[in-house]
């Protein structure tokens, strides 16, 4: 038997591989697929099933695509309706993978037809447990992506309680916990950076686990500083469910080199959104007007989805030349398929050209410490959280992740400076809102790391509300 945990960083993400005497499954594939075709053929094996723990909002699934490549039949859990063809399966059904087995827990919760994966080994031993988004390590799933009807958040935190009692817990605690995220996923708000735990471990430090919480602490704490979903969530659920364009054929369509003058044409013509992702510090020091800063080098997907509303934008790329494909791939993950092409030869070549370049005003956290003393504007753009747990003291908490309601906070006039943990989320909300007019906007580099470090006051404050 073999077990391999392939993780994805930036959509902080975990598909499995498993292989059994030739048989394998694969739980949650990414969109692009090829990567387990070639570890089946390496190990001689076939792939004879993939298992969805659930309908995923995050990103785009490889589920379509691998089984028309393969053959391998699709599985859900109960209640799943899909518009192709798939084995919905039932709760505690059984399936055969060379030498051991997988059963199927039915754990509604994060969402209805949510499911675990329990596997046993050749002795008919339980392993481990595939949790998806139903148990993280140091979490639980979100209970309020899947509200339906008269279904509400506080129903789908009770039935998530259920299925953790009656269906995860009551595992013996050596079994092995495999969820679907680690750190940085918005499927959970405290998830652990392992990837990898125990049942018995879980028991002991996971808040959601506790033995002596009631179902109503339960819902309560669950359900409790839940930030609103990215925009693109439901849009991506909705992709996994219907079906979607084999990536390849995304690539193909998007990888289209753009001279400077089609680039602008494109550009104006389609309204697209122009997409910078080179480093900050690049970007920082001359970009094309109107462009928009999402790094390929920080949480690119999911800022690309929690501040781009609708997949279906047609988006032109500024890139390192080379690494175009890699960006139109991890673009197609969340869903955006419309990339229109991108500027060969990347922002140089609009420089030569004579074509205006705009730049953004970046000081250090040493110049802010004397400005901060002439009572000037100070925006902090990181998570609600994260303010709440240490801030400038003038600081006012503007999330990068709701910008769009927090433009009237911004002085139209009146320079004003933003700030978030590192220098690479402020760079991109400085990039909206110079795309917006704000041209008296500054960054801090290197943000609350280098704020730190310096004699401006801090303080810490109840977490903000998420809105205004």
């Amino acid at each position: 038997m073999k077990i391999e945990q392939i993780y994805t960083g930036c959509l902080a993400q975990g598909a499995y591989y498993i292989e059994s005497n030739g048989e394998v499954a694969i739980i949650d594939p990414l969109r692009e697929v090829q990567q387990y075709i070639d570890k089946a053929a390496a190990d001689d094996a076939k792939i004879k099933y993939i298992f969805e723990t659930h309908f995923h909002a995050d990103f785009v699934s490889g589920h379509v695509t691998l089984s028309e490549k393969t053959g391998a039949t699709i599985v859900y859990g109960p209640t799943a309706k899909t518009n192709f063809n798939s084995l919905i399966a039932k709760d505690h059904q059984v399936f055969q993978l060379g030498d051991i087995t997988i059963t199927a827990l039915h754990t509604p919760g994060h969402t209805m037809e949510s499911t675990c994966y329990l596997l046993k080994d050749n002795q008919g031993k339980d392993h481990a447990i595939f949790s998806g988004d139903t148990l993280f390590l140091g979490d639980v799933g979100r209970p309020d992506l899947a509200q339906k009807g008269n279904i509400t958040e506080t129903d789908l935190a009770g039935f998530l309680f259920d299925s953790l009692r009656h269906k995860v817990m009551t595992l013996e605690d050596d079994v092995i916990v495999y969820p679907a995220h680690g750190a940085g996923s918005a499927c959970g708000k405290n998830l652990s950076k392992e990837t990898v735990g125990t049942i018995g471990n879980q028991k002991k430090t996971n808040y959601a686990l506790r033995a002596d919480m009631s179902k109503a602490d339960f819902v309560k704490e669950v359900t409790d500083g839940l930030l609103p979903p990215p925009a693109y969530f439901p849009l991506n659920v909705k992709l996994n469910k219907e079906g979607y364009t084999d990536i390849e054929s995304v690539i193909e369509t998007s990888i289209k080199p753009l001279k400077v003058e089609e680039f602008e044409s494109v550009a104006n013509e389609t309204g697209a959104v122009i997409l910078d992702v080179r480093h900050q510090t690049e970007f920082i020091n001359g970009f094309i007007p109107q462009s928009i800063f999402i790094g390929i080098d920080g949480g690119f997907a999911p800022w690309v989805g929690a501040l781009i509303k609708d997949i279906k934008q047609p988006i032109v790329l500024v890139s390192k030349e080379g690494r175009e494909e890699e960006v139109i791939t991890r673009l197609s993950r969340v869903g955006f398929d419309n990339v229109l092409g991108f500027l060969e030869g990347g922002f140089n070549t609009w420089q030569k050209s004579g074509k205006e370049v705009d730049t953004l005003l970046s000081i250090s956290a040493e110049e802010l410490s004397d400005k901060i003393n002439n009572n000037v504007p100070v925006f902090d753009v990181r998570k609600p959280g994260e303010y709440a747990s240490e801030h400038i003291k003038v600081a006012e908490s503007t999330p990068l992740d709701f910008l769009n309601d927090y433009v009237s906070s911004f002085p139209k006039k009146e320079t004003f400076y933003i700030h978030c943990a590192g220098g690479y989320r402020s760079v991109i909300a400085a990039s909206i809102l110079k795309a917006r007019g704000f041209h008296n906007v500054v960054d801090v580099a290197g943000g609350y790391g280098a704020i730190k470090k310096t004699t401006i006051e801090r303080t810490a404050a109840v977490c903000p509300s998420t809105l205004k």
